[in-house]
């Protein structure tokens, strides 16, 4: 519940609102008692004989049995004070609103009595049963309104400071935790923690307020009858707890399904086709069918101990209501109309308990989704930027990998690696499968730290400068293009206000221009999701535009042709070519066709440096990178000599 009210008040400009919200709900208390009041005016028909003229000897006249003449005599002058030789209602009104030793509620109801002749005016009794109603619906509006305000905005503030903090987190997070998770948490767990903040500025503000409010008034009007409270609350705490403990731990086990499970439909949608290709739509079903039934179960439980809980709290509460008219009818001799005021107050005192019991369900479910939102929230990002740390204006000399070391899960994917690029100089990074080529490109803009050694640009350390200014000097192309739903020219430009010259341009660099002119809208053309409307080639040269637009002065391609046709690969090596002196290129390729105009060129293996120099200098060097070139060789005669 701390998480709850700490996400309410995370920011300064939820406090206005929570205070508006808390107004209201006081308000709406108070309007509901007052209900009540003109409940009981409703049902007063006058003062009975025996409470207006009895001596008040008696501890409690509302037990007296007996009137004697003189008392009678005695008290007629009091109320007849103009001696009209009868007494009339309004009479009878004034005398007991002046009576201090009249029971409280007895003095409020003959005030207002006196005051509006109710009992006269039928037009004032509609008139002040209008207002009541009016007064009540408005602070109940606004009070469900401004809780629902503050419950949207803290989960609109919490899915944006989520959102936030992730892209925060370098990329050992992601290979900890799955897309189905993180989208399930972002999304799932912001709307519960939102639904459950409502229930929770009710509970939790408003019913504490109503129950020792109404409680008071109890009392004061009949310290005897309110005993009976005594006897409920123990049978209605009990049920609360006990069951609150199973929903909260029914809660985690479900929320860890539904995490399952949104994990399970991403990875089977994202590989429908190769489902579709193996005629596996039946397996994919039944493992789809086996996660539903077990959220079933689990969203049973909840069910039946969340709706459990109000039969049981109703059914002691009638109980006590029960008790409460028989011994204020028949012991206590209380009028109906105060009997009812009493009850009305009593069950507003026992309905926030009722509604606590009910909600609690969901305020548990609010509980273990902010919890599992806290364990993201919690992590802190290992790298970050150091005080004072350094603008990067631009590149100037050289990029130097210096005895570089670095490990994942504990294995060494990088040892002792040291070498130099020069500004305008090409270098390609080749090597087998593992070799720790694509690990070297994410060390460079610090998507990675290293673990020992250093990385220098320049001369300085990468970590003595800013993240954003280091990778604003950077332009880089992966093997899997990330394309987003929206225009062609907006995929290119990436957020940044470049203009449509400068986006065609890039687009003509990357001869990705050839295809875009035969869309429907040319550089307006919508793309869809993850650009499922183009081919691999085309997302890659879209890429590669979004690249070369960026202007930087490093670039890397990271496998950038990988999904080009031997044709578009000829020509984004062409357009790499051209680059060359202009921009400092890092190139990482298994196809060393790619490579051949590079100045130097580095081979790993194993994580280690086994040779460096140019394509010549290699080939007699360094037997590994001359089988490749041979196989390569082989492999392009044999595709010459089919042709």
């Amino acid at each position: 519940m701390k998480l709850l009210l700490k996400l309410a008040i995370r920011s300064r400009k939820h406090l206005s609102l929570l205070v508006a919200t808390l107004l209201t709900l006081l308000a709406l208390t108070f309007a509901s008692q007052l209900e009540m009041f003109a409940l009981g005016i409703m049902s007063d028909s006058g003062t009975d004989f025996f409470s207006l003229f009895s001596s008040g000897k008696s501890e409690n006249q509302f037990t007296q049995n007996s009137v004697k003449y003189e008392d009678v005599q005695k008290q007629w002058g009091k109320i007849d004070t103009e001696n009209k030789g009868e007494i009339t209602k309004q009479d009878t009104a004034i005398y007991l609103s002046k009576n201090k030793k009249t029971n409280p509620l007895k003095w409020l109801l003959n005030k207002a009595r006196r005051k509006f002749a109710i009992s006269s005016n039928f037009i004032a009794l509609v008139g002040m049963l209008i207002c009541v109603a009016v007064f009540k619906a408005v602070w109940l509006f606004a009070s469900r309104y401004t809780t629902q305000l503050l419950a949207i905005r803290v989960s609109r503030d919490l899915r944006q400071y989520y959102f936030e903090h992730i892209q925060s987190l370098p990329m050992s997070f992601y290979q900890e935790y799955n897309i189905g998770t993180l989208s399930s948490r972002v999304v799932g767990d912001a709307s519960q923690i939102s639904l459950s903040i409502n229930s929770c500025l009710t509970n939790y503000l408003q019913s504490p307020f109503t129950i020792i409010s109404c409680l008071f008034m109890c009392f004061y009007l009949s310290w005897k009858l309110s005993l009976v409270i005594f006897f409920g609350v123990p049978l209605i705490v009990i049920p609360i707890v006990f069951f609150a403990r199973r929903v909260k731990r029914v809660t985690r086990q479900l929320q860890r399904n539904q995490e399952h499970f949104a994990s399970f439909l991403i990875d089977f949608l994202s590989g429908i086709q190769t489902v579709k290709i193996f005629s596996m739509e039946l397996f994919s079903l039944g493992k789809y069918i086996e996660q539903n039934d077990r959220m079933a179960v689990l969203e049973s439980k909840t069910a039946k101990y969340g709706l459990l809980t109000r039969p049981i709290l109703h059914a002691v509460t009638t109980l006590c209501l029960a008790i409460v008219v028989l011994f204020g009818l028949y012991t206590l001799g209380m009028p109906l109309s105060q009997l009812i005021v009493f009850c009305g107050l009593l069950h507003l005192s026992y309905e926030p308990v009722k509604k606590f019991a009910e909600e609690n369900a969901n305020i548990q479910r609010g509980i273990v989704a902010a919890e599992r939102m806290f364990e993201v929230l919690d992590i802190r990002p290992h790298i970050e930027d150091k005080d004072g740390a350094l603008v990067l204006q631009g590149f100037k000399d050289t990029i130097e990998f210096d005895k570089v070391w670095f490990r994942y899960h504990g294995d060494w994917i990088l040892k002792d690696l040291s070498f130099t690029i020069r500004k305008g100089e090409t270098i390609a990074i080749v090597g087998a499968t593992g070799a720790g080529k694509s690990t070297i490109v994410q060390l460079l803009p610090r998507l990675y730290d290293v673990e020992k050694g250093a990385i220098r640009i320049d001369g300085i350390p990468l970590t003595e400068y800013t993240q954003q200014s280091l990778r604003e000097t950077i332009a880089f192309v992966s093997q899997k293009p990330f394309l987003f739903c929206d225009t062609v020219a907006a995929n290119i430009s990436f957020g940044r206000n470049f203009s449509r010259s400068e986006i065609e341009a890039a687009a003509k660099r990357a001869h990705a221009d050839e295809f875009i002119q035969e869309l429907s809208e040319k550089y307006d053309t919508m793309l869809a999701e993850a650009g499922q409307n183009l081919s691999g080639g085309q997302q890659q040269r879209l890429a590669i535009a979004r690249a070369l637009v960026k202007n930087a002065p490093i670039l890397i391609l990271d496998e950038a042709t990988s999904a080009l046709d031997a044709l578009s690969e000829n020509r984004i090596k062409k357009a790499i070519s051209e680059l060359h002196g202009e921009v400092t290129q890092i190139i990482i390729a298994h196809r060393l066709a790619t490579i051949e105009h590079a100045d130097r060129i580095i081979y790993l293996e194993h994580g280690e440096k086994i040779a460096e120099g140019t394509r010549e200098e290699l080939l007699e060097i360094c037997p590994q990178f001359r089988l490749m070139w041979e196989v390569m060789y082989r492999t392009k005669i044999s595709k010459t000599t089919v042709g």
